[in-house]
This record gives structure tokens, sequence and C-alpha cells, in this order.
């Protein structure tokens, strides 16, 4: 009988991607000033010695190529931010944006966020989680692949402040609907616009290219807003 312990189910495809001249170069000059590393991170404390800023802590999971983290990061400048993603083209395009519009109030962790959730926020430390566009993973067989599910929601309620926010987007409507049903029956988060329902595009959140060329092609996008109990 094989008593190994089973295999994690990954959300994510690990894909390094081809770097551009500007992302490897921001990457090699800026990844020791932004950039986090988890080790360091499980410290009690480090996030309040990791920015000069002193306003809440937000996290967003899956930043993408960082057009939407930057906008709010420029917006809110005291705001800490905290980004996870492991696609290095878009850490190092992040690195580069936040290089040009001179912003500082963001770090960055390239790792998994399953596996440092737990270990890097200490209870109650986060103001917002966003989650913007995950990856929907249509496919019936893939379904377990998916972010969202009842025991990360439990995971997330930990480290959220009561009264702080959980803010996803996606333009997959079957994705929507399965983040409602996990996240509705999770006794730890109250749907701001009632069970089963979404909210209109939360001002703080801009539109990106990507979800702009969507739009154009019909698909629709779904905004939650969750409040932590």
């Amino acid at each position: 009988m094989d008593s190994s312990p089973p295999r994690r189910i990954r959300s994510f495809v690990r894909r390094r991607g081809r770097l551009t001249q500007a992302q490897e170069r921001a990457l090699n000059a800026l990844w020791s000033r932004f950039g986090v590393d988890v080790a360091a991170a499980t410290a009690p404390g480090y996030w309040d010695h990791a920015f000069a800023e002193t306003g809440p802590l937000t996290l967003e999971i899956g930043f993408g190529m960082g057009q939407s983290l930057l906008a709010m990061a420029a917006a809110e400048p005291q705001r800490r931010f905290v980004g996870v993603e492991v696609h290095e083209p878009g850490i190092g395009a992040l690195l580069a944006g936040m290089e040009a519009h001179q912003i500082s109030n963001i770090r960055v962790l390239a790792a998994d966020v399953t596996e440092v959730l737990s270990t890097v926020f200490a209870p109650g430390e986060l103001d917002r989680v966003q989650i913007f566009f995950p990856d929907p993973w249509p496919k019936r067989r893939h379904h377990k692949r998916r972010l969202i599910q009842p025991e990360f929601a439990a995971m997330l309620a930990e480290r959220v402040r009561p009264g702080g926010d959980l803010l996803l987007a996606t333009d997959w409507t079957p994705y929507a609907q399965h983040m409602l049903a996990v996240l509705d029956a999770a006794p730890e988060w109250d749907n701001v616009a009632g069970p089963g329902a979404v909210v209109p595009r939360p001002a703080l959140r801009p539109e990106t290219r990507f979800e702009v060329r969507g739009l154009r092609r019909g698909y629709a996008v779904s905004d939650l807003h969750y409040r932590r109990v």
C-alpha cells in the first residue's frame, strides 16, 4: 500500500515565458528592493517593516501583467499592496511599471499563494484580498484546480480582519456561479450584494486591456464583493 501523502492539486500552471529586455532588466535591478523572500516574510511583524507606507494591507492574488495593480497602488499611495504571481514576465512588467511611475507601495511574492498564505500573514492582518480574472479551468475534469474552493475561502478568512473585503472578478460566467456558490456557503463571508448576486465593477478596480477586449467580444464580466463576518 502506498503510504505517501496525496499530491496537492495546483490551481495554476507555472510558465516561465519569454522575458522582454525591459522585463529582464527590471527583474535584475528591482527584485532586491521590491521582491520578497518567502522565508523572510514568515518573521513576526514582517509587513510592518517592509514598507515605508503605513496604510492598510491588501493582497492581490495573480496580478497578471500588473496594470490594474499599478493603477490601484498609484490611486492609494499610502495603502500597502502585496502581489502574488508566478509568471516571470508579469513580475518583470510590474517592476518596470513601478519604476516608470515611481510607485513604491507594492511588494511582490513569486510563489504559490496556497503554500504561503498561512505562513506570511498573521491572523486578521489583511484589510483586503483581491482576485481578478483567475484561471477559470473551464473543462469539467479541471474544476478541482479552481482556486476558489471551500478550503481556500476558509484560509482567506483566517487572514482577513473582521469587516475586511474580498473582491473577485471573472469573465467566465460558469466560474462566477461557482465562486458565488462556494463563498455564499462560507460562514465567514457575507455577500455584500446579497445571496447569489454580483455587484457593479468597483470604482477602485480599473478595466484592463484584456477585459476591454473581452467585453468587445461579448464576454460578461462578473464582479463579486464579500465582507469578512
